[in-house]
């Protein structure tokens, strides 16, 4: 039968390991935001970059690509969101995309500030779970020296 610290340590473990996985979770969303800016780092340089009549490839999905020719690169579609899309000249499109960028940045900041508490938080656990134990094994200690010194 466990003791009622045992059952707090074990508690205290669980809650850890929650925490953890939390702040796991946290960092892989900060990971992909990061792609996501990549991803919007490379189209801003390929609009300020390419010109009419340039060829690029273009996915098609499941990692098969085609070659075509730029149109018109004074005429770029832009995700807005929701599923939602803009036609915008080169320089409106390089904001929008500058704007997405920068929300990123913020949401990243938010994340890592979230992380931050919940290390603290876990910090704090770790502690109360260590003085839990030096408790235990001091009680432990003295009930050992109590029955050596009754024999």
């Amino acid at each position: 039968m466990m003791g009622g610290g045992q059952e707090q340590l074990q508690q205290l473990s669980q809650e850890l390991q929650m925490l953890d996985q939390e702040i796991e979770s946290l960092e892989e969303e900060i990971e992909g935001h990061q792609t996501e800016q990549t991803e919007i780092d490379e189209a801003v340089e390929a609009i300020e970059t390419l010109e009419s009549g340039a060829t690029v490839q273009v996915p098609l999905g499941g990692g098969a690509y085609v070659r075509a020719e730029v149109d018109d690169i004074d005429e770029i579609i832009v995700s807005l969101g929701g599923n939602y899309a803009a036609e915008q000249d080169r320089d409106d499109a390089v904001d929008v995309l500058q704007r997405k960028r920068e929300s990123l940045d913020d949401r990243i900041e938010e994340t890592r500030e979230e992380i931050d508490e919940l290390e603290s938080e876990s910090t704090q656990l770790e502690q109360q779970a260590q003085q839990m134990q030096q408790q235990m094994q001091q009680q432990q200690m003295q009930q050992l020296q109590q029955q050596a010194d009754d024999e």
